[in-house]
């Protein structure tokens, strides 16, 4: 099997809904990708944001540099520096906050739900 490489240079910008201030791009994913996990490179500008909404599938955050705050929708407030990471359940309720003045960058990485191997069944609604 070879191996898939994708250059940063080369990687897709994208704009998610609800983001704000945030420029993602794919590492792995978009449209035509079909490999089973995703993995995007998120920057947060000072003040960037995204607005509290439910993931669709299991998301691993991976705060590479700065801090990030995430809330969920108990009111549960937890601020995210380097290397740490979170876990989030299917339709578990979000927000993602930079409230620094420096930039914050992070990996979202997630199963892909336009893979082959994905198995529907572990998708809340």
């Amino acid at each position: 099997m070879p191996i898939d490489i994708n250059r940063l240079a080369q990687a897709e910008r994208f704009q998610p809904p609800g983001h704000h201030n945030v420029g993602p791009v794919h590492l792995f994913g978009g449209e035509q990708y079909d490999g089973a996990v995703t993995v995007a490179l998120s920057h947060y500008l000072p003040g960037g944001r995204a607005d509290m909404a439910p993931v669709p599938v299991e998301t691993l955050y991976l705060v590479l540099t700065g801090s990030l705050t995430l809330a969920d929708s108990d009111g549960g407030v937890h601020v995210l520096d380097a290397m740490d990471t979170a876990r989030l359940t299917a339709g578990t309720c979000r927000s993602v906050e930079n409230r620094t003045n420096l930039a914050a960058s992070m990996l979202v990485i997630r199963p892909n739900p336009a893979s082959p191997s994905f198995n529907t069944s572990e998708v809340r609604s």
